[in-house]
């Protein structure tokens, strides 16, 4: 397949393909948002446990971040293209073959198993394309692209709802199925990009480029194809451990809030209608937060893992600071600040983990972050609800989300201190080879 470039073009047709990433997060991430809306449907037509229905949620789940390096092994191996397409295919034949709702093994392995693996194949190839197709403006085009799991959420939860009430249940999905199918025309809108590595592999295959042939022989040896492998070796690079550690801590927290936060307004007496105000509000706010953020890293002020040390400590502060609140008013301020600090997390994280491993390893980054990562997602709420049984209070789960992330953010003080040392090396290396280059030359001057 022809490529078109081989150098980020930071803009002109990559906006194109960051528009069809904002339509694949809303089709994909958010689908798995609003999904609980089925919940009590699907368990009063099978009879079941409320535990045994949650399985539906819990294996989507699982498969979405199992897939992922998978999904990155593949996009090495053919294109971000094919990939984006097959995840469309298979989210829709998972919620298609839902409509048929034998049992309950039929739902984990369609609704569950075929959707969460479409999902992993869509939102990996879709998230990762952004990033080839941007350098300078990366954060702001992961921003914009990331942004549509809020702009759709907002409107899927009364969406979905309805399609249920007219519908039912099974016409709802496969109806939501239909509508995944533009999955699809989002992919084919990922036209590949060539990378600078990979033309330089091309020219060692066939021929010499322009130049010198010995400089050829250079690269050869010093450019290892890592495009066309998926790099299982970064988990030997300290760097990238201490990020996926931040990643595990971090999906520890951040599955908690949205868990309690409903509870927690029960609790303190606030009426149903307002408490559902209260994600009307998280999704909003979260909104704002990931395009404010991606439009100020875009600025290159501040260094982007600074940055997100900085969002993950205000969003810390921010779950400190909820359970003291007793009534709506405080409760929906408290909310919108850990929305909005949220949003600024999510907008740069992706851009971080680009900045510790570079754009050759950076699908296989992708997909081994998602699979670590997904350990703290499934650690973090049955933690939290131990907790706040232990306790007797869903305050303690917030305490305990605010606690593991202030944790995380010295993880990232960590990954920061040994860039900077290898940096003053690397620096310090040069210095002397520039000293010995120039001595002959200032010798030479001497002795004329």
């Amino acid at each position: 397949m022809k490529v078109k470039d081989s150098n980020p073009p930071d803009g002109g047709y990559g906006w194109v393909v960051v528009v069809s990433a904002f339509m694949v997060m809303g089709l994909t991430a958010a689908v798995l948002k609003t999904f609980g809306l089925f919940f009590v449907e699907i368990q009063q037509h099978f009879d079941e446990l409320a535990s045994t229905t949650s399985w539906i949620t819990s294996v989507t789940i699982a498969i979405f971040h199992l897939g992922a390096p998978v999904a990155s092994s593949l996009c090495v191996r053919y294109t971000h293209r094919a990939v984006a397409i097959t995840g469309g295919l298979l989210a829709f034949s998972g919620m298609a073959l839902g409509f048929l709702g034998l049992n309950m093994v039929w739902m984990y392995a369609t609704t569950g198993f075929l959707q969460g693996l479409g999902i992993s194949f869509s939102w990996t190839s879709a998230i990762s394309i952004v990033s080839h197709y941007f350098s300078k403006k990366r954060a702001l085009a992961n921003a914009v692209a990331s942004a549509g799991e809020c702009a759709f959420a907002f409107t899927f939860g009364p969406f979905f709802q309805w399609l249920i009430s007219q519908y039912g249940w099974k016409g709802a999905l496969l109806i939501i199925g239909g509508i995944q199918l533009n999955i699809c025309v989002c992919g084919v809108l990922m036209r590949p990009l060539a990378s600078s590595c990979l033309l330089e592999a091309s020219y060692s295959e066939t021929e010499t480029p322009p130049g010198n042939g010995a400089s050829m022989i250079d690269k050869e040896d010093k450019s290892p194809i890592t495009h066309k492998t998926f790099n299982w070796m970064l988990v030997r690079q300290p760097e990238f451990v201490l990020y996926a550690i931040f990643g595990i801590l971090a999906a520890m927290s951040f599955f908690v809030p949205p868990l309690f936060l409903v509870p927690l307004s029960y609790s303190l007496g606030i009426d149903e209608s307002w408490t559902a105000s209260l994600l009307s509000i998280l999704a909003m706010v979260d909104f704002a937060g990931r395009l404010l953020c991606g439009w100020y890293a875009n600025l290159h002020v501040t260094k982007t893992v600074h940055l997100l040390t900085m969002t993950i400590t205000l969003i810390s502060t921010s779950l400190m600071l909820l359970p003291l609140a007793n009534n709506y008013l405080s409760l929906a301020i408290f909310t919108g600040f850990y929305g909005f600090f949220f949003g600024t997390t999510v907008a740069v994280h992706i851009t971080v983990l680009a900045d510790v491993v570079g754009m050759p390893d950076f699908d296989s980054a992708l997909g081994l972050f998602m699979l670590i990562r997904s350990t703290g997602g499934f650690v973090g709420p049955p933690l939290a609800g131990l907790i706040v049984d232990m306790v007797g209070d869903y305050r303690a789960g917030f305490y305990m989300a605010g606690a593991t992330l202030v944790l995380s953010a010295g993880f990232l003080v960590t990954l920061d201190q040994l860039q900077q040392r290898k940096e003053r090396g690397s620096q310090t290396n040069i210095k002397p080879e520039k000293s010995t280059l120039s001595y002959p030359s200032l010798h030479l001057l001497k002795l004329q």
